[in-house]
């Protein structure tokens, strides 16, 4: 059954094109995500498809009997109670208790918090559906960043929920697990173009990075034949002055730097210059909250921060994460325990919340800051955020919410902070920013502490988690995510397996560590194993080119794969070296 058919569809903002001849259609059981850059205009054409704004020009149909649910990002909630917004019904009640909600229906929405507010707004939506069994085939949910501000398990609920969706599904995210475990098309966003591809997210990756491949021959091609153009145009007889000039201009500037890049580049050199950071970092020694006399949050937290750690803190919301990353920053004293920070740390936080800005204000003057006026610098460190000559002198109140999102994270780097304190920072970024924000992280010169609910950004940020929830309120994790989910599977099989015998065996044997070891050595003996993974990993994947390099040269396929077969094992030993004193860190 055909949902929706748009075709042409266009929009602007003041000075500004967003897209133009876009085209989408969607029927039940298809599954499409919006992805593109910060202000690419995913939000709005997603209202322009459900009906909320008009299109600059095109036209959008709907198919009979077809109904269509959104969720708006700045979607308002009326001063009511919760069970008023969302229907005080069995299963209003069933979603918000996995929305991590349970037992406000009663509550009014003027007491809720930003991210609870937008968790009331998913239920409402997703109880206007009705539940997968009886919802039927006919109906369109158009949904808007629907995984901001829930948490690990509220988003693999929302994942099976959306998967057994009958009907159409129409998204922007920035969770790239979601991206990939639900959607089955990808409508990308790239200035002013819209480019749809099959296979999800991955399907999205391979094409895009053959059309960049395109690109760029096409733009090799290009080149040569305007510098063929240029060399005719200055040679010649002497007596003939009167080439074009303006040929000649045109010829001159594609050979110097071409009318367009043929695709956006995803680097950044964010290492301008932050101070040395010496050993002594952050320090907290037996730390725990609580508000009035509500019960405790956290307690008995220990953390020493690293020049270089890589820290994750994750839990369900409402543990007390964004607290604790107060108490680091110092925003927040603690009901007790002690918090120590080194003489050479020079704080960057980037909140959840969005920071104040006059909006009348330009783009690079905010940079600049009220001392003095921008300059050539501020104009290259804003470009590496793609904001453009245009964007740069924008006032912020033309911006979208999430270029207001990136700008506020151009503030943050742009002072030069050697600890970084990140809550929540996926919300509202685009995935181009996230991938190039990942990168920038693994390279950052000092210590980083990431609040977050995004898998993927947790999985290649961070190598330490720390988790707070009822089983482990402020303990440390060594290994990142994967050393997370590593000791709780070990924890489920423990639970599950019978007694262990008396005596133990070979295996039990090989996987238990040295006894008696301090729990810092043994988280500095993973972070040492850790790298030694890493370094076994990158020579891997040196070896698997050159093999794929090698052509028929058989005397070089040998040799290399003997290499091969050398780091494997080597890999495989450290892999299982980290496991054991995960495993022994986990149950000391």
């Amino acid at each position: 059954m055909i949902l929706l058919d748009a075709v042409g569809l266009a929009a602007s903002r003041p000075g500004r094109p967003l897209f133009a001849d876009v085209a989408v259609t969607l029927a039940s059981g298809d599954r499409m995500a919006v992805v593109g850059l910060n202000g690419s205009g995913k939000s709005t054409l997603l209202r322009q498809l459900a009906g909320r704004v008009e299109p600059d020009a095109g036209i959008v149909r709907r198919g009979r009997g077809s109904r269509i649910v959104m969720l708006d990002q700045d979607a308002p909630l009326q001063a009511a109670t919760v069970g008023d917004v969302t229907g005080a019904t069995w299963d209003a009640a069933a979603i918000l208790d996995q929305l991590g909600l349970g037992g406000k229906l009663e509550t009014h929405t003027a007491t809720l918090s930003g991210g609870e507010g937008k968790r009331v707004a998913l239920a409402r939506v997703l109880v206007e559906v009705g539940p997968p069994e009886q919802a039927g085939d006919h109906v369109l949910l158009i949904l808007d960043e629907p995984t901001n501000h829930l948490d690990i398990d509220a988003i693999a609920w929302l994942e099976q929920r959306l998967a057994a969706h009958r009907g159409g599904l129409l998204l922007v995210s920035h969770d790239r697990h979601v991206l990939d475990r639900v959607t089955t098309r990808i409508l990308e966003l790239d200035r002013g173009r819209g480019y749809v591809h099959d296979g999800g997210y991955t399907g999205y990756l391979e094409a895009r990075a053959e059309r960049e491949a395109q690109a760029a021959r096409a733009e090799g091609v290009r080149r040569n034949l305007a510098r063929s153009e240029l060399a005719w145009l200055r040679s010649g007889a002497p007596a003939r002055t009167s080439k074009p000039k303006a040929r000649v201009a045109t010829a001159t500037a594609v050979v110097a730097g071409g009318q367009e890049a043929a695709v956006r580049e995803d680097r950044l050199d964010l290492g301008f210059g932050a101070p040395r950071l010496g050993d002594s970092v952050i320090d907290l020694q037996r730390v725990g909250h609580r508000y009035a006399d509500g019960p405790w949050l956290f307690r008995g937290v220990e953390l020493s921060l690293d020049p270089r750690q890589r820290l994750g803190i994750v839990g369900p919301n409402g543990a007390g994460k964004s607290t604790l990353l107060d108490i680091i920053a110092g925003r927040v004293t603690p009901v007790e325990g002690r918090v120590e920070v080194g003489a050479t740390v020079a704080l960057g936080t980037f909140a959840q919340q969005e920071i104040e800005l006059d909006p009348r204000q330009r783009v690079d003057e905010v940079v600049a800051g009220p001392t003095r006026r921008p300059d050539w610098q501020d104009a290259r460190f804003l470009e590496r955020f793609w904001f453009d000559a245009d964007a740069q002198r924008s006032p912020i109140a033309l911006l979208s919410g999430g270029e207001r999102r990136r700008l506020q994270l151009v503030l943050t780097l742009r002072a030069r902070p050697n600890v970084l304190l990140f809550d929540e920072p996926t919300n509202d970024l685009d995935l181009d920013t996230l991938r190039v924000l990942e990168d920038v992280l693994e390279d950052w010169p000092g210590a980083v502490v990431v609040v977050s609910h995004d898998r993927a950004f947790l999985e290649r940020t961070v190598t330490d988690v720390l988790v707070i929830d009822d089983h482990h309120p402020g303990r440390l994790v060594p290994g990142g995510m994967g050393g997370w989910d590593a000791a709780r599977r070990a924890r489920q099989a423990a639970r599950a397996a019978p007694a262990a015998p008396a005596t133990p065996g070979p295996a039990a044997r090989t996987r238990t560590s040295a006894p008696g070891r301090s729990p810092s050595t043994v988280r500095r003996h993973l972070r040492d194993t850790e790298r030694e993974i890493a370094g076994h990993e990158r020579r891997r994947q040196r070896l698997m080119d050159e093999l794929a390099a090698a052509g028929s040269d058989h005397q070089a396929m040998t040799r290399l794969g003997l290499e091969l077969a050398t780091i494997e094992t080597a890999l495989a030993a450290a892999e299982e070296r980290w496991l054991s004193a995960a495993t022994e860190l986990e149950t000391a």
